[in-house]
């Protein structure tokens, strides 16, 4: 049947099709409530007017006799239904509708749900390793502050021989309500901040708060293969609840010393050797440091300076998973400032057979030079 004159056919307010199922129905529904929620739209009266018209639609879709009656008759068929329930505010709706919402949080945001139980504050420590300590694993004791239950008022904020008194404010609830318009919203009181309570006469110890600050050890283990930056998140031991829920937690963040001859990228580790001028010409083995002690590395005759050598699964450990990095030997031929006598003869010798014997690789070098400078 046509709508009645003024209203939009339920099925067209909820966008979805005349087959639709009760879970379709109610996703549609939801999503309408959140968009068109006044909290999220102030001063949008056209957001008022869509919001009571989804809950006005879900009302009759929702219910399995009253859609039979509205697919069977239209408007007509669920006016007096329609009209029994009046949707005045926000907290009608909820009550009426606040089951489908579930454990997703929305009854905050409906202002009907209780008191939100809020987790506690993190807190931060910072903690410095060295590199070996970050390659095996280490256990460390932080040191940080955060609050503890003051022993004075046992946490009542109270001195002794008092005790809170009921919030004037609020009357006790914790809560309050806003009317905007036609609507009600529910917010924490902010005189008591939802306690319900208050303290006439302060504890000297905390100042009312309850709380007072305090400096903690923990002992922590930091996982093998940490890398400078990286935190570790140590449960439970941050800042207490506000209304009896779980503690925060402690983030230590880490920070890896340099060390002295290798340099890391990730979980590969890069060390630079230097070897002789004969070394490299003449191939030679050398014994090169690694996390595990020395290790020997064969240096092929020919080695060009800066040439790498990869040493598989001498790197840093993955602190997420079984993979090993590697060690990446970089040799960087040395050439000496101070020579013997000996040494500098040999030398001689030596450069009167390469200018003798100039090897077509460096010919051709010093033909390019040659014809840079535009000399014959």
């Amino acid at each position: 049947m046509a709508p009645m004159a003024g209203k939009r056919d339920y099925y067209e307010v909820l966008g979805i099709e005349r087959s639709a199922t009760d879970k379709v129905i109610a996703d549609a529904y939801r999503k309408l409530a959140i968009r068109h929620h006044p909290d999220k739209n102030p001063g949008d009266e056209e957001a008022i007017v869509r919001f009571k018209e989804a809950a006005e639609a879900f009302e009759i879709l929702g219910d399995k006799d009253k859609r039979a009656r509205y697919d069977k008759f239209g408007h007509a068929g669920v006016e007096g239904s329609a009209r029994s329930r009046q949707f005045n505010d926000v907290n009608d709706i909820f009550s009426a509708f606040g089951d489908i919402f579930g454990d997703s949080g929305l009854g905050d945001l409906f202002g009907g749900g209780r008191q939100r139980v809020n987790k506690g504050g993190d807190v931060r420590c910072d903690v410095t390793i060295d590199l070996m300590e970050a390659a095996r694993g280490v256990v460390k004791t932080i040191e940080f502050e955060r609050h503890e239950v003051c022993e004075t008022c046992q946490g009542s904020g109270a001195k002794a021989g008092s005790a809170r008194v009921r919030c004037t404010y609020c009357g006790g609830r914790g809560q309050v309500v806003q009317a905007t318009g036609i609507f009600r919203v529910q917010t924490t009181c902010p005189s008591c901040r939802g306690a319900g309570s208050t303290v006439k006469d302060p504890c000297n110890t905390c100042r009312a708060s309850g709380y007072v600050l305090k400096r903690v050890k923990r002992d922590i283990q930091i996982p093998a293969g940490i890398d400078d930056q990286m935190r570790v998140r140590v449960p439970g031991e941050g800042e207490p609840s506000p209304n009896g829920g779980p503690r925060g937690d402690c983030y230590c963040f880490i920070t890896v010393k340099e060390h002295s001859l290798f340099q890391r990228e990730g979980q590969h580790l890069i060390i630079r050797v230097p070897i002789s001028y004969s070394q490299a010409t003449l191939g030679t083995k050398i014994q090169v440091p690694t996390l595990d002690g020395k290790h020997d590395l064969k240096i092929p005759s020919g080695t060009q300076t800066g040439e790498v050598f990869k040493l598989r699964g001498r790197g840093m450990p993955s602190p997420r998973s079984r993979d090993v990095g590697d060690l990446l030997v970089q040799v960087n031929i040395e050439v000496p400032k101070v020579l013997s006598e000996r040494q500098e003869e040999l030398l001689r010798e030596l450069a009167e057979q390469e200018h003798a014997n100039v090897s077509p690789h460096r010919k051709s070098f010093f033909d390019k030079v040659r014809q840079y400078f535009g000399e014959s």
